[in-house]
């Protein structure tokens, strides 16, 4: 099948298309993968591939499952011990589930240095893992030799260490390195000199590079740049120059430079080679040196493994020594004989026997973004090598005793080689909160079932939450979920399919938000008997939120995301760190009100205005309806109250509603036709009556200049598909919210044709309405009704009740939620309709309707690659939360698989704010009084100033001020008991209050100090 005409199963893949694009997503499903090793790693990779969709996958390997791979592989079961199961055949099946679209097969036959590898010429990318390095030079050699050549990974897990390692043969083209949308840049001006300089609108930075290409449109006056394509360098933000514009015509107005993406060429060589002089990523610049000295120790492994025909023994320092002996030698061997680091050589050798699961989910995560550049031709490749490390894990476990790191015949066993058993102990008597059951919520619960979280005999216990029903779009991701899942909850489905892995978890799964509203779920009690708190979450409020909740109650807190290729971690200690709340994201930029109406520049801008077109109409007057006649219990109390005077809010909106509703499918239409005129052509002509093409502005500037461009209207054209989907559409969603029945029939082009032909449109009338152009305004809450307006209302009322046409019946509309994933209910046909009409109307280009999707409905992007290796990380940050370890040991992490990037950083420093003579505190601290039920206000204050020797200047309960002197009535206050003042639920013990206080030097601001939190009763002290 030819590569561009395969359908893509949008429902599945929809998240993944909008990472990928339509031609990547095509090559992935026409491509053959082989596997080998499906251990902790390579069930990683292949759960990765196959969710994103490759065509084929066979999967090998030689080794029978035992009790070690229940704690590594969580697709092994007990009975694939018990029955002596191949691992390869053993989750064969539970792979395949994954993705219906993908054959997966099972290979058992030995790879051995004496296989004819030809077998592997019908496969576009190998993946290598627990293969010895002798071998994987051979097979490197062989696909690296092909023609074109099979694009090679090898990656591995040794205890704390873990290696990636790419060769996609001597050229390797991409033709798009980063993913990223092109740069569309608003021009205000260019010079007419060598080199040409180009200065962006201002406050609108390019964020351009030197080297890039960029084409011109729709420039004034230097007209022969349009269509041409120039390489830019960049002179500062906000300009680039472009080569030699001297004898162009002088540039007038206009324009926009759209970027170019153009397909760049990566060498790359070959594994036995790079060995000698190895090409790293640096993830962690603190330790730039880590790379070469993981490599090495790494070397130092697989020559240990080839001269003792095993492994190094768990703890055993005469073995550590023999690894850093063969280290020394190695280093030897290497182009730049760098220095050798005895502690990591140590604790891989200490520790390669065992394996960190989290460590295989992150590394497995990166190389499986890997096999799909591999496949696809899409992001930068890895060039060559990733080495990721754990050493502060371990570096802290110095002074434990070999003993501790010894199996003890469980399914933690490799855990423990990594860890030891008192940290195994920690992780087991867990009590842990997991908010969210999406991606990295599903991938947090394998995690949590592979490391034995909240398993302990007597302590322990998993919470998880989430209000969501499972979807299709899900099972992309949620590697937890099946399609007889949809439309269950997640949360319920989640901990039932965690229990597959690890039956011995204990969870307790709720379908709540976590939000204010739930506090009496989520109290105070149920924070504080948690150890961790860690979120899955999508949105930044939810985050603030539980951060807040977590501060409150002095409880770590590691939090993560995702959006497409990029990921990033947090981890929060109490006393150690900043929380999340600390930094402030930038608010997201809002549209202003005066483009959307009436001056759109951008496809964006036409979305938006379609999305609260359909919000408006079909959603929110709707809602207004059915509440005015939820609380007026006619049409004739209506009509007698405003007759007599009365002013009812909404009432002339509601009544111009109910006037004009349509009652057949055939008025449906007709509004539907009308409304076209209106927001089509009359829009139009209305502004260039306001603003004529020529208008100009007081310094002489066209009005009509970059980025407003002037409308003009469209004629309604039956034949024209856009056209003839916006009535259809528009009409559908009118019927729906006005319960006007419908067939299929209605949507026959004959019926619709006929209905058009006889449509009355009205005329245009100028009006002389104010047009709106201050960017900074807001949309105004409330228009003004006029006395006509409402001698209209009254009249067109009566006309109503007289008629008929005011009964039960009329006074009920559906209003309609929407809901971008479902394709039968119209909701995307109109939105991409009536934005593309817009669009057309102002000449933008206009969008499809996979981009209208995912602009109107606010979709993130997201791959199953990025949500494992962040949840991967999270896990590993877990694991020194729960071993109380120093501020200097906890890593946030920012990465692009795209680029692809990876950047660890300390943990931010937790601000101690002074205060005066020695006081001082942090977000972390709290002060306490104690009261009793007399306690007044001024009680309370006294006791401030007596305990901690501030005077108070101000106190805030959340957003109501209690006491504020300068307030009227507030002095009166102070007489009042706390009781009446904070009016307490029954079960309410305390109260946390925000205290300012005076500042030393006058003139200054008060200070706010740290919570008080306040006890009704003394007994609670």
């Amino acid at each position: 099948m030819a590569a561009d005409s395969m359908e893509i199963d949008d429902a599945l893949y929809s998240r993944q298309r909008y990472v990928l694009g339509d031609t990547a997503m095509q090559k992935m499903a026409q491509s053959h993968v082989f596997l080998s090793g499906i251990g902790g790693l390579g069930v990683e990779i292949a759960k990765n591939i196959i969710l994103a969709g490759v065509k084929a996958l066979t999967v090998h390997d030689t080794k029978q499952c035992t009790k070690w791979d229940l704690g590594i592989n969580f697709f092994i079961h007990e009975d694939d011990i018990s029955s002596q199961r191949n691992r390869a055949e053993a989750t064969l099946h539970r792979i395949a589930e994954l993705n219906p679209y993908v054959h997966v097969a099972a290979s058992v036959v030995p790879l051995d240095e004496t296989t004819d590898l030809s077998f592997l010429k019908q496969y576009q990318c190998v993946i290598l893992t627990e293969v010895s390095l002798l071998l994987q030079k051979k097979i490197n050699d062989f696909c690296h030799a092909q023609q074109p050549p099979i694009k090679f990974i090898s990656a591995d897990v040794y205890g704390v260490c873990s290696r990636l390692f790419c060769d996609f043969g001597d050229e390797f083209e991409v033709v798009d390195t980063t993913g990223e949308e092109p740069k569309e840049i608003f021009i205000s001006n260019i010079t007419q000199s060598n080199p040409g300089i180009v200065t962006c609108l201002e406050n609108h930075p390019h964020r351009l590079e030197t080297g890039q290409f960029l084409t011109f449109r729709e420039v004034n006056g230097m007209s022969c740049l349009n269509g041409s394509t120039h390489q830019i360098t960049v002179v500062s933000p906000y300009s680039f120059s472009i080569g030699d514009t001297s004898d162009m015509e002088p540039y007038l107005h206009g324009g926009i430079a759209v970027q170019v993406k153009t397909p760049k060429m990566f060498y790359f060589e070959r594994l036995e080679k790079q060995i000698t002089n190895p090409l790293c990523l640096v993830a962690d610049f603190s330790k730039p040196e880590a790379p070469l000295q993981i490599h090495i120790a790494m070397l130092a492994l697989s020559h240990f493994q080839e001269n003792f025909g095993r492994g190094p023994n768990i703890g055993c320092l005469q073995d550590a020594e023999e690894m850093l002996k063969i280290a020394m030698s190695i280093s030897e061997t290497l182009e730049n004989k760098p220095q050798v680091n005895a502690d990591v050589v140590k604790w891989l050798s200490r520790t390669a026997q065992g394996f960190l699961t989290p460590l295989a989910a992150a590394i497995g995560g990166i190389a499986s973004q890997e096999v799909l550049k591999a496949v696809t031709g899409k992001f930068s490749p890895l060039q060559q090598w990733l080495y990721i490390d754990m050493l502060d894990i371990v570096t802290p476990l110095e002074k434990m005793g070999s003993e501790e790191f010894l199996p003890r015949g469980d399914r933690y066993d490799a855990l423990r080689a990594c860890i030891g058993d008192s940290l195994c102990q920690k992780l087991h008597d867990l009590n842990i909160f997991l908010v969210g059951c999406g991606a990295i919520g599903c991938e947090m619960l394998k995690n949590f079932a592979l490391l034995g979280v909240g398993t302990g005999q007597d302590k322990g216990l998993v919470t998880i939450t989430d209000p969501d029903l499972i979807e299709k779009s899900n099972l992309n991701r949620q590697f937890l979920f099946r399609p007889h899942h949809i439309q269950k909850p997640k949360s319920y489905t989640a901990a039932e399919a965690t229990l597959n892995i690890n039956p011995y978890l204990k969870i307790d799964s709720y379908i709540n938000k976590v939000c204010p509203a739930t506090e009496s779920t989520y109290s105070d009690e149920f924070y504080t008997k948690q150890d961790v708190i860690v979120t899955a979450l999508d949105n930044i409020e939810a985050r603030r939120y539980i951060d807040s909740r977590c501060v409150a109650n002095l409880r770590p807190l590691i939090d993560s995301g995702t959006m497409g290729t990029k990921g990033h971690t947090e981890v929060i200690v109490p006393h150690l760190t900043e929380s999340y709340n600390s930094h402030r994201d930038p608010p997201e930029e809002e549209i202003p009100f005066c483009t959307l109406k009436s001056f759109p520049a951008a496809i964006e801008h036409t979305i938006q205005w379609a999305r609260d077109k359909f919000e408006s109409s079909f959603s929110h007057k709707p809602s207004l309806f059915n509440k005015f006649w939820q609380t007026y219990a006619s049409a004739e109390e209506v009509l007698q109250r405003i007759k007599s005077g009365e002013s009812l809010e909404g009432c002339f909106h509601v009544i111009k509603t109910l006037s004009r509703r349509p009652r057949s499918w055939t008025q449906c239409v007709e509004l539907a036709r009308v409304k076209f005129e209106k927001y089509f052509s009359h829009k139009a002509l209305q502004l260039l009556h306001s603003f004529p093409l020529d208008t100009r502005l007081k310094d002489g500037s066209l009005f009509w200049q970059s980025p407003k461009r002037p409308p003009f209207p469209v004629k309604f054209e039956f034949k024209d598909p856009l056209h003839y989907g916006f009535i259809v559409s528009t009409a559908k969603l009118f019927a729906t919210v006005y319960c006007v029945p419908f067939t299929e029939k209605d949507f026959s082009e004959e019926t619709i044709l006929k209905i058009i032909s006889a449509v009355k449109v009205p005329e245009f009338r100028p009006s002389n309405k104010v047009v709106q152009t201050d960017e900074t305004a807001r949309k105004p809450d409330h228009i003004p009704v006029s006395s006509e307006d409402e001698r209209n209302a009254i009249f067109q009322l009566e006309k109503s009740i007289l008629s008929n046409e005011a009964l039960e019946n009329d006074l009920q509309m559906k209003p309609i939620s929407f809901e971008k994933d479902d394709d039968s209910n119209g909701h995307m046909d109109f939105i991409t309709a009536a934005s593309n009409l817009r669009a057309k109307m102002y000449n933008i280009e206009p969008a499809d309707r996979f981009k209208t999707k995912r602009i109107a409905g606010k979709i993130i992007p997201a791959i199953a690659t990025a949500t494992a290796a962040v949840s991967g990380l999270v896990a590993l940050e877990l694991i020194k939360v729960v071993g109380g370890y120093s501020a200097d040991a906890y890593k946030n992490c920012f990465l692009n698989l795209a680029i692809p990037i990876m950047v660890f950083t300390e943990t931010a420093e937790v601000r101690r704010t002074e205060i005066r003579n020695g006081l001082s505190f942090t977000i972390w601290d709290r002060w306490t009084v104690y009261g009793k039920e007399d306690f007044t206000l001024l009680d309370f204050i006294n006791a401030v100033r007596e305990k901690y020797g501030i005077e108070p200047t101000m106190v805030v309960q959340g957003v109501k001020m209690l006491y504020v002197p300068v307030m009227p009535g507030h002095i009166k206050r102070l007489k009042l008991t706390m009781q009446k003042l904070v009016k307490p639920s029954a079960d309410k013990k305390y109260v946390d209050l925000t205290v300012s206080f005076a500042p030393e030097t006058d003139g200054e601001e008060d200070l706010p100090g740290p919570p008080v939190r306040y006890y009704f009763v003394q007994e609670d002290n």
